[in-house]
């Protein structure tokens, strides 16, 4: 349902004229510079522009996103009504507008600011202001409210309305960076709030922290970085609870063992023995582990790499804090910058963006010296592509995968070739899934070829997709033999 304001806007000439001037809310420039979307996927709508090419956008249908033309983007409502009585009440020419101001000095800020603007371009503001509140039907609730309310969206932006450029998918710069909330940060108030509750002795607080192995390591880190004499109990029972359960995720298991080790109890070395697979051997040896360690995780979590907190929020469910984090550090990733590129590829792909992954993915082939190299960065190219719906630049990338190996001695021997022949196969499968008949053709048969010239053993392990993509391009009026 269209926002009541907002319809108000599109069917009202007389107020959308006033929205526009002096306010600057103009809805007959609904358009943007160049095409936008929203990481997350949800809806955007373009619903006004200003006069220095800005655009105001709805997304999911609900909140106001501004994006300027020169690459910034911030939330700055939840609704167009609460939009337009910030900018009605709060306009664009008032400077010095913050959360610091009580409601008298916003006043005198707006006061400063309409004074200016009658002088040099509204001398009906006021007239103006009153019949476009009054036609919209908008509250005047005190001015310390509408900041809160404004501040608080802005501190929303990240991580469900980061604006994409739809072509190069870098992001937006946040409007004003110091608000932002450190990833690590996010990530960790599970783990410290739950520690908390432990040392304040809550009934069922321990078991709560022990039981659930993603807040365990929370609070496992946690107590990495906030250190009491009186921990150790819990550092014992989070340590034999890593211990027992054996996670993929064996780093907060060391950091365990590690803050039990550096106290120093006899009682404790079985256990930290376990926990490190018998690094710590003896009392002065699991201490010198452990001091060892310590020296290299260190007390400040700002020191910690940006991949544990963005791992950290996966394994929480943040997938959209997650997303943004990776896709702030490929923005920023230099141009030589070869295993940080292929960290941040995987990393996407794991979260289930193929785009971003393979915007990454791209950009690391591009640094391979090595025949070898280059062909195995193209094949995972070609996957992601096809992953990402571009069957086009799948092939193009097998194009680049198949002159890359045919450099390699002995390639058809490897498997290398086997992962190459596979993704020729997923192509033409998925090329004949959607209808495009010469693709599916033409990739099956160079799939073909490859499973007719690499290593026997490589060649029967791919004869199910084989059969399943041979079938499903016959299927398309021409079996391809």
């Amino acid at each position: 349902m269209t926002d009541r304001v907002l319809r108000l806007l599109r069917t009202r000439p007389d107020l959308a004229a006033l929205a526009a001037f002096p306010f600057d809310f103009d809805v007959d420039r609904a358009y943007h510079v160049e095409e936008v979307h929203l990481a997350s996927g949800a809806s955007l709508e373009p619903i006004a522009g200003d006069d220095t090419g800005g655009t105001y956008f709805l997304c999911g249908g609900t909140a106001v996103l501004h994006a300027s033309s020169e690459g910034d983007a911030v939330l700055i409502a939840d609704s167009v009504s609460e939009a337009l009585e910030m900018l009605v009440r709060l306009p664009w020419y008032c400077e010095g507008i913050s959360g610091d101001l009580d409601e008298a000095q916003l006043r005198a800020a707006v006061d400063a600011g309409d004074a200016e603007a009658r002088a040099e371009f509204a001398p009906e503001l006021d007239a103006q202001r009153t019949a476009l509140l009054t036609g919209l039907g908008l509250p005047d609730r005190p001015l310390t409210e509408l900041v809160a309310l404004m501040e608080a969206a802005v501190d929303r932006t990240e991580p469900d309305h980061l604006l994409l450029n739809s072509t190069e998918l870098g992001a937006y710069r946040l409007t004003d960076e110091s608000r932002r909330r450190p990833l690590r940060d996010v990530v960790l108030a599970p783990g410290r709030a739950a520690l908390a509750r432990v040392r304040a002795g809550e009934t069922g607080a321990c078991d709560e922290a022990l039981a659930d192995p993603v807040l365990r390591a929370g609070v496992v880190r946690a107590a990495q970085y906030d250190r009491r004499d009186g921990d150790l109990p819990l550092l014992r029972l989070l340590l034999e609870r890593e211990t027992s359960e054996r996670t993929e995720w064996y780093t907060e298991r060391r950091i365990a063992a590690m803050l039990v080790a550096l106290h120093g109890e006899q009682e404790d070395l079985p256990l930290v023995r376990a926990a490190t697979d018998g690094l710590a051997a003896g009392a002065e040896g699991a201490r010198d582990w452990a001091r060892a360690m310590d020296a290299d995780r260190g007390r400040d979590p700002e020191t910690e790499s940006a991949f544990t907190w963005i791992e950290l929020a996966r394994r929480q469910g943040r997938i959209e804090h997650a997303r943004v984090a990776l896709i702030r550090l490929l923005d920023d990733t230099g141009p030589a910058d070869a295993e940080l590129l292929g960290r941040l590829g995987e990393a996407l792909e794991r979260l289930g963006d193929h785009a971003q992954a393979a915007r990454a993915q791209f950009l690391f082939l591009s640094l391979q010296d090595t025949d070898r190299d280059r062909a195995a960065a193209a094949h995972v190219l070609a996957r992601l592509e096809r992953r990402k719906g571009d069957l086009a630049a799948a092939r193009k990338a097998l194009e680049r995968a198949r002159k890359a190996v045919g450099a390699v001695p002995q390639w058809h021997r490897h498997g290398l070739g086997r992962l190459i022949a596979e993704q020729h196969l997923e192509l033409a499968l998925a090329a004949a899934e959607a209808g495009d008949a010469p693709l599916a053709r033409e990739t099956m048969a160079h799939g073909r070829e490859l499973l007719s010239t690499i290593a026997r053993q490589h060649a029967k392990a791919l004869s199910e997709l084989s059969t399943r993509a041979k079938w499903a391009v016959a299927a398309l009026g021409r079996d391809p033999g």
